[in-house]
């Protein structure tokens, strides 16, 4: 199924259950759940545009709302489960106990631009809370930046979609392809500079983090 057919089938699903699919997909998306959250904002707000059944303002509000309560679960879950579970079955990916400190570092010093700008990036705003609850990411700065991410997340794809119309198509596949690029770049220059650094960014983190 191609993007236009994909988000025809969306389309469907907003017109059946209105503004609650949106919130919902979307809430799922950003708690660890593989679905088209960015998708289904695009189609439906590119029905606002070519129709009058849903406003763009109510589309972009359950967008933003299904963000951030679903960012929030998933840092409420991996705070919860995500520490016992990389502790013991981290080894298995090399995750060792010096390597989940130098993560909970660099969350420490990066997790604010790692929250917000997540929310833009394909796969990392599926996890990105989830990995702000592993780290124990302060929960006022991690929903402040949540909150702020996924509105103006909200506002940049929902309104440009309506916006551009029909031409959305062409641009949210760009857009994806752009977001997974930077994924997997932002990912190699991290393991990069982490396997390089490693000895040093370990003696950082145990000077600096409040509580190891």
């Amino acid at each position: 199924m191609d993007l236009a057919s994909f988000s025809s089938y969306l389309i469907g699903l907003v017109h059946v259950h209105g503004p609650w699919i949106i919130a919902v997909v979307v809430a799922l998306e950003s708690a660890g759940v593989p679905l088209p959250g960015e998708t289904i904002l695009v189609a439906a707000a590119l029905l606002a545009a070519t129709t009058n059944q849903i406003d763009i303002a109510v589309v972009v509000a359950a967008a933003a709302a299904g963000a951030i309560v679903g960012d929030g679960i998933g840092y409420i879950v991996g705070r919860r489960f995500g520490p016992p579970l990389l502790r013991k079955h981290g080894r298995y990916i090399h995750l060792d106990e010096n390597r989940l400190l130098i993560g909970r570092y660099l969350f420490f010093r990066y997790g604010n631009a790692v929250v917000f700008f997540g929310r833009f990036v394909a796969v990392l705003r599926m996890f990105a809370a989830l990995l702000a609850g592993a780290n124990s990411m302060p929960a006022a700065r991690f929903f402040f930046f949540n909150i702020t991410g996924g509105i103006c997340w909200a506002c940049l794809f929902g309104f440009g979609a309506y916006a551009v119309g029909t031409e959305i198509h062409k641009i949210s596949e760009a857009l994806t392809l752009v977001s997974l690029g930077l994924f997997v770049a932002v990912g190699s220059a991290l393991s990069i500079i982490i396997r390089r650094y490693e000895i040093v960014l370990l003696r950082q983190a145990e000077r600096r983090l409040p509580d190891r």
